[in-house]
């Protein structure tokens, strides 16, 4: 199976004709997309930006794969509708598993997805023991375990499926982080050290919440790895896509609007630490279907 791992799909795209002032749409379950809304804002620091967050979903791992697709679905036609994107950047890997195809199919609009970064951790390995760090639905499926067959066969791979990380950086952004105990607890899986002596030397963030939590993780962790993200490769690929830009000094430039379909945890905490991340202006825009 040939996998773009910048695009995250099946297919590779031709470039889009540059536009001078792009509007550049991310979408994610909750904040994870932030560590993407990040690196595509350094690269295009001259472009309109929204930040969709269905927190009303949050998190997509609970939803059947039916529901998930008729949920994002519904919700990005209304987002498209409204602010009619260049790009799309669709950061969450459990949505750009599931639900690329069904976007493609619907919308003309270009999507950018996530894959778990299993190619540059087998290319940077010494060890030859590397750990796939995601939620249990990442871990599950079937693309991920062929992304593994394909680039990482000489390695061994250990799946780790967190229920808790994702929750753990949204409450980090909120302003109420868990101890360090409960997060060395958490990431303690990925650590394998082999009969022979080598060590797990790398760990694919494969969830986009992840990297909010990679200062503290990596002074948790029981002996130094290379943590791979995935946002980088991300933000290459938009810039493929819509060009690199002017990269004019414009004051105001790379605002961000951000929109969520809750907006539960809006309060003093999480609105500073998304004023970090560029973001001037938040809204809630309740969207159907309603999650219970």
């Amino acid at each position: 199976m040939r996998i773009d791992l910048m695009a995250g799909a099946g297919v590779s795209f031709a470039p889009m004709r540059a536009a001078p002032d792009p509007t550049i749409l991310l979408f994610d379950s909750g904040l994870g997309g932030l560590t993407v809304l990040d690196a595509v804002r350094r690269a295009r620091p001259d472009a309109r930006y929204v930040y969709a967050a269905d927190d009303a979903a949050f998190p997509y791992g609970r939803l059947s794969e039916a529901d998930l697709v008729a949920r994002v679905l519904e919700v990005m036609g209304q987002l498209i509708a409204t602010h009619r994107p260049d790009l799309v950047v669709i950061a969450c890997n459990t949505a750009s598993t599931l639900v690329l195809p069904a976007l493609r199919q619907r919308f003309a609009t270009p999507f950018v997805g996530v894959v778990p970064p299993i190619k540059p951790a087998a290319e940077t390995t010494r060890s030859g023991l590397v750990t796939l760090l995601a939620t249990p639905g990442t871990v599950a499926r079937s693309y991920t375990h062929d992304l593994i067959a394909t680039y990482a066969g000489s390695c061994r791979v250990t799946l780790v499926g967190s229920q808790k990380l994702a929750t753990f950086a949204e409450a980090e952004m909120a302003g109420t982080p868990v101890d360090d105990a409960a997060l060395a607890e958490e990431i303690a899986p990925c650590f394998v050290e082999a009969e022979d002596g080598r060590r797990t030397d790398v760990v694919c963030l494969s969830c986009t919440h992840y990297p909010l939590l990679l200062p503290r993780m990596s002074r948790l962790a029981p002996w130094p790895v290379s943590w791979i993200d995935p946002a980088p490769a991300i933000a290459r690929r938009v810039v493929q896509l819509v060009g690199p830009g002017q990269h004019r000094n414009v004051a105001g430039e790379g605002a961000v609007l951000a929109i969520f379909t809750a907006g539960h945890a809006l309060a003093g905490p999480l609105r500073q630490s998304l004023a970090l991340h560029g973001i001037g202006e938040v809204s809630v825009d309740a969207m159907p279907p309603r999650m219970q």
